[in-house]
């Protein structure tokens, strides 16, 4: 059974960047015949990303893309997800809990926030209702997830935003430290200005509290806080790998091995990694396999290298979801 539960449809700021990515992934499923960067292929360009962009985040044909590589890739269970953060109903939510304040990193995160906050949740949830009944045709499971930004004493609030629909699961993840988004790379600079053993320190206490919060079904990337490979010496992280795995088995919460990090950032190495994976396994932790993708080029990528991982540690099953249950089923 390969599966990959943690990945998405879409999401801004929506640059020329993000253009030029989308238009890439189209061209992986249908290559345009115009020699590339003639006039010509630049007016079949411009033409099917405008129709990309106007039918939006959830149109069925887009959704499809996934399902066609899903397929390729010998996947037999997909999870989509969306950041809770794409969704204007949140919108209170993020504001109390991250910097937004008239400060440089509160303006950049403000902006960040228009050019994300642009979903509806009903719509995300309803096209993916709508999608997995197409899928299993097909013979590929699709789930409906959520991945949800967790900040300690906001507990309640985030029960209610998950508590307004009927998930197969929800994700746990910490994007933010002190109110601050330390993925974004406008914003990494920050990093100088934390004693790091420190800050580690701050952010799996964050993570302990999301595994203990009782909310999820996994916790998503566990050591994300290394994206930009500004890390103290690893043994010091050993305590706090221990200390999460332990928050794990004792509330049943599973996690991941997420392979964003690796293809996508410069850190370039799985979450969790491989130390943490050891002491992840050693404890018993249930583990899923996600590839985080944000194209649909990108679904599986490295299911097939975490799998075989995750065999010759000696684990023989996977965590899949249902409802909101844990379903454990062979792996390989």
């Amino acid at each position: 059974m390969k599966v990959d539960y943690h990945l998405h449809l879409e999401e801004g700021p929506y640059s020329f960047r993000w253009l030029d990515r989308t238009n890439k992934a189209l061209d992986y499923f249908t290559p345009l015949t115009e020699k590339a960067h003639s006039i010509e292929w630049m007016h079949k360009s411009m033409s099917r990303l405008s129709d990309r962009v106007q039918k939006g985040s959830y149109d069925a044909s887009w959704i499809d893309l996934y399902l066609i590589e899903a397929k390729r890739k010998g996947l037999r269970e997909v999870g989509i997800v969306d950041h809770l953060y794409r969704f204007k109903e949140t919108q209170a939510y993020f504001e109390k809990y991250i910097d937004t304040s008239n400060t440089d990193l509160g303006n950049k995160q403000r902006k960040w926030l228009s050019q994300v906050m642009t979903e509806s949740m009903s719509d995300f949830v309803s096209a993916i209702s709508e999608a997995k009944q197409r899928w299993e045709k097909e013979g590929i499971i699709l789930k409906l997830g959520i991945e949800a930004d967790y900040f300690p004493g906001g507990e309640e609030e985030l029960s209610k935003l998950l508590g307004q629909f009927e998930w197969d699961y929800a994700i746990g993840s910490v994007h933010f430290i002190h109110g601050w988004g330390f993925d974004n790379p406008d914003t990494q600079e920050l990093f100088n200005e934390y004693n790091l053993e420190g800050l580690y320190e701050d952010f799996f206490n964050v993570v302990e509290k999301a595994i203990r919060s009782k909310l999820f079904n996994f916790v998503a990337h566990l050591d994300n806080l290394k994206v930009f490979n500004y890390r103290p010496d690893e043994s010091l992280l050993l305590p706090y790998y221990e200390k999460i795995a332990k928050a794990l088995i004792e509330t049943d919460t599973a996690t991941e091995i997420n392979a964003g990090l690796y293809y996508r950032y410069p850190v370039q190495e799985m979450c969790p990694s491989p130390r943490f994976l050891d002491v992840l396994v050693d404890n018993g932790v249930a583990l899923t396999t996600s590839s985080d993708s944000h194209f649909p080029d990108d679904i599986g990528a490295y299911i097939d290298l975490n799998t075989t991982t995750l065999l010759n540690k000696g684990v023989t099953s996977i965590a899949t979801f249902e409802k909101r249950k844990r379903i454990m089923k062979p792996l390989g």
